[in-house]
């Protein structure tokens, strides 16, 4: 249970070093107007993906999530919003394999028959090693879910997936980047300031 919950609590750290190779996607309804959205509720994580998270990066994530929202002019209130924004988290084990060849010997044509006369002897055989390496790693991705509170229903949903480093460094500074990056692509753009 322990290796479990070791396993789970590094499906968080692609955040931490997640600028590197995250992938960004998301999708919303088209026939929704966002700009009539001017608060936000926190529903809370689900699937108990919580629980994958130490107190301070629980508290990081909440903290840049609500920085993007303030920055798109939606206050955030804590009950009752006009939005309501649910975090978790995912992990996948995922195995990759790479062969590298390298040769040795061979190529010496020798006199003459390199261009096309004289006899053609020499070696020409060589040899070659081909090595096969599989590596095993984790696959982690934060999903975040907005929903219309009113008509109760899914209006935007962007994630962030990437390789987990498990470097514990520096995660006051890449958990605000990859929520950035995944809050790019949200309809509204950030207010600009003067």
């Amino acid at each position: 249970m322990k290796n479990l919950m070791l396993f789970a609590i590094a499906g968080i750290l692609l955040l931490i070093n997640g600028c590197a190779g995250i992938s960004v996607t998301s999708d919303y309804d088209k026939s929704v107007d966002f700009t009539k959205f001017k608060t936000y509720s926190y529903y809370g994580w689900a699937d108990k993906s919580d629980k994958l998270l130490s107190p301070f990066d629980k508290e990081r994530l909440e903290n840049a999530f609500g920085d993007e929202f303030t920055k798109r002019g939606i206050t955030y209130v804590k009950e009752g919003g006009d939005i309501t924004v649910a975090l978790f988290i995912q992990t996948e084990q995922k195995q990759q394999t790479t062969a590298t060849t390298t040769g040795m010997g061979g190529m010496y044509g020798g006199y003459g028959g390199y261009y096309g006369y004289g006899p053609g002897w020499g070696w020409g055989g060589g040899m070659s090693t081909t090595s096969i390496n599989t590596y095993d790693y984790t696959v982690g991705t934060l999903v975040c879910d907005v929903f219309d509170t009113k008509e109760q229903k899914l209006i935007w949903e962007g994630t962030g997936s990437g390789e987990i480093n498990e470097n514990p460094q520096n995660r006051e500074k890449s958990i605000p980047n990859t929520v950035a990056q995944i809050m790019a692509q949200y309809p509204i753009q950030p207010v600009k300031t003067k």
